[in-house]
């Protein structure tokens, strides 16, 4: 079986099982999507319309659809912010979160009768297996987008960034003190900056420089920690060698500290051969470099 037909038989598996081909989602009173919009906003206060959104990966015309439906029955208001008009809150009622709770106990009665069937073993395949298939799933809808550095999504992660090697390094992390690329160095064509977001959130970053005559060079590699697991670092990596092979280069280097152990391991594991300093910069120990060019000394990188 192909695995595009496998991923569809999953589907359609789950769909049934779960109960979302009904009306009435878990024998209540809406279907599907208006129950888990209903969830998604949870009772911990008001939200952005916009975020709530972002994190089901719904076009903007069918949230406004389904959340009309909630405010008709009572169990949501939604209301422009008060610092800006333009944006759209949602928070629960008090019927609302009646309900929500009354969905949470279907939802684990639900769950429940998914696992009494099965024994001890089995009980613990299927939930094993379907945390591989979360993780899985969840890795498949981070995208990448090219930023300019100066982007909110953009400074937000290299700030980040660097707030953790200020608590990983030794003696701390001063940028003032770091061979930190010029923001023109990390724009076309001398170059680019990746972002990637999960559910409309910045959780990783890398730029790219593209120096004339010279190798390329891989700068503030970084992945959120809520994101580690889900294969990124390695997407991010390869997505700009990608890059800089389309753009002509045969080399791509990088240096990174001792203190990032992680990253040293998937420098190597993906085809990098440390090699003496390339530079001045403060906080290496390592520095790599990696051959993007067919021929006997090319790595594929398939850790």
């Amino acid at each position: 079986m192909g695995q595009v037909e496998q991923v569809r038989r999953f589907n359609r598996t789950v769909a049934e099982r779960v109960g979302v081909l009904h009306d009435r989602y878990l024998g209540g009173a809406r279907p599907y999507g208006q129950a888990r919009l209903l969830w998604e906003i949870g009772d911990e206060g008001t939200h952005d319309v916009r975020s709530v959104r972002a994190r089901l990966d719904l076009d903007s015309g069918y949230v406004s659809r389904l959340l009309r439906a909630l405010e008709r029955d009572g169990l949501v208001v939604v209301e422009p912010h008060p610092d800006d008009r333009r944006v759209r809150t949602v928070r629960l009622t008090d019927a609302g979160r009646a309900e929500r709770v009354l969905l949470d106990d279907r939802s684990d009665a639900l769950a429940a009768s998914l696992l009494d069937p099965l024994d001890a073993r089995q009980r613990d395949r299927l939930t094993s297996a379907m945390a591989e298939v979360e993780r899985l799933l969840t890795a498949s809808v981070v995208s990448l987008e090219v930023l300019d550095p100066d982007h909110p999504d953009a400074v937000y992660c290299l700030r980040a960034y660097a707030t953790e090697l200020q608590e990983l390094f030794e003696g701390g992390f001063d940028p003032a003190s770091s061979l930190l690329p010029d923001p023109a160095e990390l724009r076309p064509p001398r170059g680019l900056f990746l972002v990637a977001r999960l559910h409309g959130e910045p959780v990783g970053c890398a730029g790219l420089k593209l120096p004339t005559g010279a190798p390329a060079e891989i700068k503030r590699l970084w992945v959120s920690p809520g994101a580690r697991g889900l294969g990124l670092a390695r997407r991010l990596l390869s997505e700009l060698e990608e890059r800089a092979a389309r753009d002509g280069s045969d080399v791509v280097r990088l240096d990174t500290n001792k203190a990032l152990e992680a990253a040293t391991c998937l420098y190597r594991s993906s085809g990098y051969t440390e090699v003496p300093a390339f530079n001045d910069e403060p906080y290496a120990h390592h520095w790599f470099e990696k051959r993007l060019t067919a021929g006997p000394t090319q790595h594929h990188g398939a850790a």
